[in-house]
């Protein structure tokens, strides 16, 4: 297990340039399924997970030839379905949440699909119901064989366009059952619809290889079935988690950051959010320029009452940016709550805030009351483990803006969603050394 080992308390300054999106990459790369054509993308981030996913692909047959440091062409047009029943695809893919979106395009594709009961963040219960609920309104059936090593099984010979509620706005839900959708016959309508610029980009990908879906950006999409996708070419956006972590960054080290290339205007309410807890920012074209500040005001709400900063579908707050927005708050001035509605377990990396000298009142699984220092205390550097991605990136800003050094453990965590994040601070000024 490798760690992090910190020296706090560095101001840094100049220009980094966001990594191409997690969340959007793991979409796209399994869509690369649904045609024999060539698919060719680009901006694809350099991460533990999207890596695993470009690996099991290859195990499935898919070809791939990597163009660049961030470009790969895949070629899907001899996949080996046997491979789905072996105990290898079975151990890779249980490693892996995202190996859950290769049901849809194998089930457009294959008629059949296969996937072990698939890992990822311990953030709380993640149900996979609204998946299995959309491919059943297609037309599948489903299997879940707990003895045979936790493996869900689809099968779905005809799959046909229906109308679908899905019982809740989840992006890789959605994400499952429109590439499901876009080879079934007749018309689906999937009312409820995740819509998070990942969907967009998905679904503008899925129109240029030869779908027909309309309704791009809001919660219902319409998709009217086609027979076969041609290859295409995709650019996948900057990772709007690593901007919004790179603007808590800056503020919690009083360092003057300019955040490249960050496609602005598909960041909805982020950049509003860091506003309120008094962060400034200036918009230089498509570039964030974050002014170093020696202290940041919380705002109230207009009646005087304490802010509140909770998680929503799009285009509400992302969830994956609460653990960065509470750790920015510890050193502002003012007090927040933080409400985490999506998933019970994601807060519980507090105590370690906690014990590094934040002030932090956890209300319950879900809430956190943050009452910042306004820099009359500074943190001070401890040792910790990294519980999870988003978490692990929060703990990683307290410990640059602590007093001392701290070691960070479990970093493979991290890994998981940064792109050597480690070598890319330190260019900037921090001290990071990798264990």
């Amino acid at each position: 297990m490798a760690s992090f080992k910190i020296t706090g308390d560095r101001r840094l300054k100049g220009e980094i340039v966001p990594q191409g999106a997690k969340n959007e990459a793991l979409q796209i790369i399994c869509a690369v399924l649904l045609t024999k054509e060539p698919v060719t993308i680009h901006n694809i981030p350099n991460i533990r997970d999207v890596n695993q996913l470009i690996n099991l692909l290859g195990d499935l047959g898919v070809r791939r030839t990597r163009l660049s440091e961030t470009s790969i062409r895949f070629e899907a047009d001899d996949i080996n379905l046997d491979y789905l029943e072996s105990d290898s695809f079975r151990q890779k893919a249980a490693a892996l949440r995202g190996s859950v979106m290769l049901l849809g395009p194998m089930l457009a594709r294959f008629r059949k699909g296969r996937i072990p009961r698939p890992g990822g963040d311990k953030i709380g219960r993640r149900r996979l119901d609204t998946h299995f609920l959309g491919f059943e309104k297609l037309g599948a059936e489903f299997s879940y064989d707990e003895e045979d090593g936790g493996f869900y099984r689809v099968d779905a010979a005809n799959l046909k366009g229906t109308y679908m509620l899905l019982d809740e706005a989840s992006v890789t839900g959605t994400a499952n059952v429109l590439m499901a959708a876009v080879m079934a016959e007749g018309t689906t309508t999937i009312y409820n619809a995740a819509c998070e610029p990942y969907l967009q980009q998905l679904c503008k990908m899925l129109n240029r290889m030869g779908a027909k879906i309309s309704g791009i950006a809001s919660n219902m999409l319409i998709v009217e079935g086609v027979s076969e996708l041609k290859g295409t070419e995709h650019t996948m956006l900057p990772d709007m988690i690593e901007i919004g972590s790179f603007i808590g960054l800056a503020a919690m080290t009083q360092s003057e950051i300019t955040i490249k290339d960050c496609q602005i205007a598909e960041l909805g309410i982020i950049p509003d959010v860091f506003k309120r807890l008094g962060i400034q920012m200036e918009f230089r074209g498509d570039d964030i320029f974050i002014p170093a500040q020696e202290r940041y005001r919380i705002e109230n709400y207009l009646d005087g009452s304490t802010l509140s900063v909770a998680d929503a579908p799009w285009p509400g707050f992302t969830p994956d940016l609460l653990s960065i927005v509470l750790v920015t708050a510890t050193q502002a001035q003012g007090t927040v709550l933080i409400h985490q509605k999506m998933f019970e377990s994601r807060l519980f990396f507090v105590d370690k805030l906690i014990e590094m000298g934040a002030q932090i009142i956890l209300c319950d699984p879900h809430r956190a009351t943050v009452i910042g220092h306004n820099r009359e205390t500074q943190l001070r550097g401890i040792r910790m483990t990294s519980p999870d991605i988003r978490a692990g990136v929060a703990l990683l800003i307290a410990a640059m803006s602590a007093k001392g050094v701290s070691i960070i453990d479990n970093i493979e965590q991290i890994d998981r969603g940064y792109q050597n994040i480690d070598t890319r601070l330190n260019a900037i000024g921090a001290e990071i050394v990798r264990l």
